[in-house]
């Protein structure tokens, strides 16, 4: 492959997303802390509805209001309390942000969910997920895509000297393109989308925001050839769930940046966080064996959990943060 500049520094590690608890201050000083290449806007889950995937990222939409209903979110008539709640929490993380990491000189990572989980997760005001009607599914997008490119700028505004990174959660993709999204009733599922419709649907968003953006799935069978098609710099993934190595050695070779999921987001049986050499141990096996050079990885993988912490404990989600920036600093030893 050729040389190319990487939107993080050699060595990098950062986190997916969710940590444990409701104090935004505590999650993100531990972050600036423990991830000083690679920071993220940590999302705190446990805070309630608002705080979610689905219902942070639906704040986020333009002209296009939700509202919980039956513990779903669906598209609302008109903007309420919901939705007010999810965008007041957004401001005052970022409000946050401003504050601890106003000097910071540097990339960042911010993450929402993308337009294929959204469409899958979304529900109408008639009924069913937004995965059913495409016109719909487009709107999301555009929406979704005026919406990001706002909120990118928002932090770009707060922290003026540092480079932000997107990050489009997407764990829905192998099941949308599967047609294995279930109706409401339980007893069929929605339409597959074809590949070329999803690529172009991820491309929209990616284009319109205008910074390095990665794709993350947390889920077995990530389509690889489809996410790099879309102008991703990256794909985040769980190294367990990798069965095949070819689709990602091509993806590699082709130019796709790794972020590497590479420790547990729980405790195995003894209890213990991994160390950082054993995250970095597991990250070089699958280097090695999909045969590419070791100073290549310094600069190509970002090491990362599995996923998201926000059901570990705090001090497991530290340690864990701890091992990842570790064996991110071994690469650039080897």
């Amino acid at each position: 492959m050729t040389d190319q500049a990487w939107p993080w520094p050699a060595g990098a590690a950062t986190g997916i997303g969710s940590l444990p608890g409701t104090d935004i201050a505590e999650a993100q000083r531990v972050v600036l802390g423990e991830l000083p290449a690679l920071p993220h806007l940590p999302e705190l889950p446990a805070r309630g509805p608002g705080a979610d995937l689905i219902g942070r990222t639906a704040g986020l939409l333009v002209e296009l209001p939700v509202e919980l209903y039956a513990g779903r979110w669906r598209v609302a008539p008109r903007p309420g309390r919901d939705l007010r709640r999810s965008r007041d929490l957004m401001e005052r993380d970022l409000d946050q942000l401003a504050e601890q990491a106003e000097e910071y000189a540097g990339p960042i990572k911010v993450q929402a969910g993308g337009p294929l989980t959204l469409a899958a997760s979304l529900e109408l005001p008639i009924g069913g997920r937004l995965l059913r009607d495409p016109g719909a599914v487009r709107d999301l997008t555009g929406s979704l895509a005026e919406g990001l490119r706002a909120h990118v700028a928002a932090v770009a505004r707060r922290l003026p000297r540092a480079s932000v990174l997107l990050q489009l959660d997407e764990p829905s993709l192998p099941t949308v393109l599967a047609g294995r999204v279930p109706t409401e009733s339980g007893l069929g599922a929605y339409r597959a989308v074809e590949s070329a419709d999803a690529a172009a649907l991820l491309r929209t968003v990616v284009e319109a925001v205008g910074v390095p953006t990665v794709v993350h799935c947390c889920a077995p069978e990530v389509p690889l050839e489809l996410i790099r098609s879309t102008g991703a710099v990256a794909v985040a993934l769980d190294l367990d769930l990798v069965t095949d190595l070819d689709p990602l050695g091509e993806a590699i070779d082709a130019g796709l940046g790794l972020l590497a999921g590479a420790a547990p987001t729980r405790p195995p049986s003894a209890g213990v966080a991994p160390t950082s050499a054993q995250v970095a141990d597991r990250v070089r096996q699958l280097w090695d064996r999909l045969g590419f050079p070791r100073r290549q990885l310094a600069e190509q993988v970002v090491v990362t959990p599995a996923c998201g912490l926000a059901g570990a404990t705090p001090q497991y989600a530290r340690a864990v943060l701890a091992a990842c920036r570790d064996a991110g600093r071994r690469f650039t030893e080897d």
